[in-house]
């Protein structure tokens, strides 16, 4: 399993962590890193896929809210609802990961941690997206950094 893979579950994780005790806070991201560190390669990625989610997370949520047919993120898996977020965050601000292989990912690493409809379910909305976005529907005014900033390490 590659490095990206890796930070992708990893983030995963993290946000899934949060998400469940509903705090999105620095000190609750510190707590899963003192507890499962990641690696040295796994790392950069990592920090960049939880900081980005976090910076952007009600944008994020928007569009997955706006792209899931009567399904509230509230109503959706912690699994599915942070794996979208994390292939959202990658269609709008990682250009260097082509739109197939952030779907691809998201809806493998669904089929790992989630139900038997989270491949689906996550391919249909994250898809969704990324045809709006290529179609122009769905302006993006904000760029995010290639880099991991030092607002948070692990």
């Amino acid at each position: 399993m590659g490095a990206r893979r890796k930070a992708r579950e990893m983030a995963m994780q993290a946000l899934f962590y949060m998400d469940e005790r509903r705090d999105f806070s620095e000190e609750m991201f510190e707590r899963f890193c003192a507890n499962f560190a990641p690696k040295p390669d796994v790392r950069p990625y990592f920090l960049r896929l939880v900081q980005g989610v976090l910076r952007y997370k009600t944008d994020l949520d928007g569009w997955i809210e706006r792209f899931s047919e009567n399904w509230s993120l509230s109503r959706m898996s912690g699994v599915d609802r942070n794996l979208m977020r994390i292939a959202v965050f990658e269609l709008v601000w990682c250009r260097d990961i082509p739109a197939k292989v952030s779907i691809n990912e998201a809806v493998d690493i669904g089929k790992k941690f989630g139900t038997d409809e989270s491949g689906a379910f996550i391919n249909g909305i994250v898809d969704g997206i990324r045809t709006a976005l290529e179609r122009g529907e769905i302006q993006v005014s904000i760029t995010a950094p290639e880099e991991p900033g030092a607002e948070m390490e692990a």
